[in-house]
């Protein structure tokens, strides 16, 4: 996000209805960036058969999409600050648009993965104009209300992906209809690309002297970060090489060596990309962790549940989509009642947010262990669902804010652009490690018949054994997520017990 705080800018002289046209268009920009994070994941099988991608592709999809988003988000926020927030907001706009084009036009995984990744970028570049064009265009009074219309817009973005997804490849047919959950994005961002020229309001620059972007530490966070991802994603696929642990420990070493640059940068009265001094308080420290390891559960849901549904039960698209629905309604409760219980019951909204996602994935595991897999329906799903997307929407919309109280006022804003940043890389991570335990563990036993089968016979037991063994695959995959949620869990805790204007006890 944007290091640009309410007290470190001033409101742009717009008359409101302009200020409320302006945040239109740039929660149009938001609604593409966060459906794009769910949409893809009914796709999935349908991308793995049309383009016979393998299964560290359908990883890549999703974890190179949230990792670039999250490297982009703090230096597009300074880039924001320093030369104005609506040409960054445009130009990332642009990109985002042209990048869904050629992930609708790829002819092969590799176009996609690299068009997938060069949309997440763009989506990290124009993502935090949202944030820090709402704090210049509206005052305290009203900046309460155009915060919370955003926060309904996350969540439903997010809720509507795998429905919206499964609508378009339904309509447009399962060989092809892929390529629209992408091509969609293409007429939605002309509008709002010249929407943003006309309403978006020049000369939104921070008073705060900027001191430009590390792009070292930049460099060194990123390297660091894909070295790890890859032979997480790859390492299953590949059998788990020597080079995949090198990667890893050269991945450590490059983390190590960012920490040590940001300090040295910090010491030269330089502007670094983590301010270290955050890290000095142990609750900030303990809630970034707790925003990678929640993303990390909460974005791997889908992915274990579509492949299942689709590529092991044998449903449609659409089929898979409508299964979502239970936890989409139940996000949508959830985050309409967390603001009014945040400031009620304080810390303890999260802990039961937490802690009903992490009883709605138990339950799902349970479930995946017990039902014999040709018995399963979506009703089977559905209370687990239900019960983990209030937990969800409890917990996604004041978790920041929450973290945010754990550092001085006047760190807010980089302590947001950390937090998002962490929230995304935890989604790739979580799809890298969730990937790799559902493939890794995926065996499909050939069936065996004592007398001469008939086809209808044979089909029928191959299906059967697959529908097992995804079955298998998908539980051991969301015990995993289970795990995430539990360590979230615990690691609440470290947050204050309320949220004012300094840090309480």
């Amino acid at each position: 996000m944007s290091e640009t705080t309410a007290a470190s800018v001033p409101a742009l002289s717009v008359t409101p209805r302009r200020a409320w046209q302006a945040l239109a268009v740039l929660l149009i920009g938001m609604f593409m960036s966060l459906l794009d994070a769910t949409i893809v994941n009914v796709a999935l099988p349908t991308i793995r058969t049309s383009l016979d991608a393998s299964e560290s592709t359908l990883s890549w999809i999703i974890s190179g999409y949230a990792l670039a988003f999250g490297l982009a988000l703090i230096p597009a926020g300074r880039l924001g600050d320093r030369f104005g927030h609506k040409w960054v907001f445009f130009s990332g706009l642009v990109l985002f648009t042209v990048a869904s084009l050629a992930c609708g036009l790829a002819q092969d995984s590799t176009q996609l993965v690299v068009a997938r990744v060069v949309q997440g970028l763009a989506g990290g570049i124009y993502l935090p104009a949202v944030t820090a064009f709402i704090q210049l265009l509206f005052p305290p009074r009203t900046r309460g209300k155009a915060f919370a219309i955003m926060g309904a817009v996350i969540g439903v973005s997010a809720a509507l992906g795998p429905i919206v997804g499964g609508l378009l490849i339904q309509a447009f047919g399962e060989k092809e209809g892929w390529r629209y959950v992408f091509d969609v994005n293409v007429p939605i961002g002309i509008i709002a690309l010249v929407a943003a020229v006309a309403l978006l309001p020049r000369g939104a620059v921070s008073r705060r002297e900027s001191g430009g972007v590390d792009w070292v530490g930049l460099a060194l966070v990123s390297g660091g970060l894909v070295a790890i991802l890859v032979p997480l994603i790859e390492g299953q696929d590949k059998g788990w090489p020597l080079w995949t642990y090198l990667s890893i420990a050269g991945g450590v070493v490059l983390i190590v060596f960012f920490a040590l640059w940001e300090l040295f940068d910090t010491r030269r009265g330089k502007s670094p990309l983590v301010p270290p001094h955050l890290f000095s308080h142990a609750a900030f420290t303990g809630g970034t962790i707790l925003a990678l390891v929640y993303f990390a559960a909460f974005t791997s849901i889908f992915f274990s549940i579509s492949i299942l549904w689709q590529s092991g039960l044998g449903h449609t698209a659409l089929e898979s989509g409508l299964v979502s629905i239970p936890f989409a309604l139940g996000s949508i409760v959830g985050a309409s009642q967390s603001n009014r219980l945040a400031a009620r019951l304080g810390r303890n909204v999260l802990v039961i947010g937490v802690a009903m996602v992490t009883a709605g994935l138990a339950a799902l595991w349970l479930i995946l262990l017990l039902i014999p897999a040709t018995d399963l329906t979506n009703w089977d799903l559905l209370v687990p669902l239900l019960v983990a997307g209030i937990g969800s929407g409890l917990f996604i919309a004041p978790n920041a804010q929450f973290i945010v109280a754990t550092v001085d006022p006047q760190e807010a804003g980089a302590a947001s652009g950390v937090i998002g940043t962490m929230q995304r890389l935890g989604s790739a991570v979580g799809i890298a490690v969730i990937g790799s335990v559902f493939f890794g563990t995926l065996s499909i036993d050939k069936p065996t018949f004592s007398g001469r089968p008939s086809a209808a016979e044979i089909k029928d037991a191959v299906a059967q054994n697959v529908a097992i063994g995804f079955t298998h695959s998908a539980a051991a995959a969301l015990a995993v997520s289970a795990a995430f949620a539990l360590a979230a869990f615990f690691l609440v805790f470290a947050l204050p017990k309320r949220v004012s204007r300094g840090y309480e006890e």
